[in-house]
């Protein structure tokens, strides 16, 4: 192998027992190695056989990555909402969300410009220069305790969570190393999204700036949130009636 092959690939998995979602079946990648020479890949992609590749070995803090993945699906939908085309005036025949003319006579073709009706949502789509904000470590013990301190910042007076009050909606609590990154990611909750290193070789100063976070906001995202963490909202509630102990 070492002598004969100019490309090393090694084929991945995800570890679906750690997340307990309802999907047993992991998902397979086929990842490419890079940088060294062809035994120094042979060699790695050996000594990691069977073994997790922790988040903090790939990417670093600060780092700007792509991340792919597949939008949220919205089903077969017409021009208006697929294309956003101007609505037909009210007194319109046969209907005012549509494309008035499709065409010209000849070419006696429909052109693929032309606004068409069909699926919307649930495509392929890589999103570049996602900036790292923080590589967060999940729940550990430490000296017989569960330390969850992962989101607290110089500024926090007190330890917390990344999780807000009440989880995620449409997830729950994350446990594991986490990603915190610049702006949304595609597609729906719980949905499998592919990172990668950037492509591009960035210079400017807004990718290569060093970003440090002053606060993370840990309140609900259900209700109105008001409380950062459990022990603020116990503070300023009191004792409650469902706490009462018999």
């Amino acid at each position: 192998m070492k002598k004969y092959c100019s490309v090393i690939r090694v084929i991945v998995h995800t570890q679906m027992k750690v997340l307990h979602r309802r999907q047993k079946k992991a998902h397979v990648m086929e990842v490419q190695l890079n940088g060294g020479s062809i035994s120094d890949k042979v060699n790695f992609a050996r000594e990691h056989f069977e073994k997790e590749i922790p988040v903090s070995n790939v990417f670093a803090a600060d780092e700007c990555i792509d991340v792919i993945g597949v939008t949220k699906g919205h089903g077969f939908k017409g021009v208006t909402s697929r294309w956003h085309t101007k609505k037909l005036p009210r007194k319109t025949h046969k209907g005012l969300r549509k494309v008035a003319c499709i065409g010209a006579w000849h070419p006696s073709r429909i052109q693929f410009t032309v606004p068409r009706a069909g699926q919307k949502g649930f495509h392929h789509r890589t999103e570049i220069n996602k900036k790292i904000y923080r590589i967060g470590e999940g729940y550990k013990m430490k000296d017989g305790k569960l330390v969850k301190n992962n989101a607290s910042t110089e500024y926090d007076l007190a330890d917390k969570s990344i999780n807000p009050m009440g989880g995620f909606p449409h997830y729950g609590e994350v446990k594991q190393d986490f990603l915190m990154l610049k702006g949304a990611c595609i597609g729906h909750k719980k949905r499998v999204l592919t990172l990668r290193k950037s492509l591009l070789t960035h210079t400017k100063k807004r990718y290569l700036e060093k970003v440090s976070l002053k606060f993370i906001d840990t309140s609900s995202k259900f209700g109105h949130g008001r409380f950062q963490t459990p022990q603020d909202k116990a503070a300023f509630m009191g004792p409650l009636k469902k706490d009462k102990k018999d």
